[in-house]
C-alpha cells in the first residue's frame, strides 16, 4: 500500500492534488512519510498567514489516505 494526500474539492470530493515538478501526483511509501509532508505544509501556511501573504485554510480540507498502487 502506498499513501497519499488529498484535498477536500467541491466538485470531485478527495483528490491527490499534490504533484512533483513532472505533474505527475505524490505518493509516499509510509504513512509517516505523508504525514512529514502534510506537517511541513501546514507549518508553510502557518508562516504565511502569520506574513499576511494568505488566509488560514481549513486543515480538515486535507487528510492523509491509503491507496493502493
Amino acid at each position: 500500500m502506498r499513501y497519499e494526500l488529498q484535498t477536500y474539492t467541491l466538485c470531485d470530493g478527495w483528490i491527490n492534488t499534490w504533484k512533483d515538478n513532472n505533474d505527475a501526483p505524490i505518493s509516499f511509501d509510509t504513512r509517516e512519510q505523508a504525514e512529514r509532508e502534510l506537517e511541513d505544509f501546514f507549518e508553510d501556511l502557518r508562516d504565511a498567514v502569520e506574513c499576511g501573504d494568505l488566509e488560514d485554510y481549513d486543515h480538515d480540507d486535507f487528510r492523509v489516505a491509503e491507496v493502493s498502487e
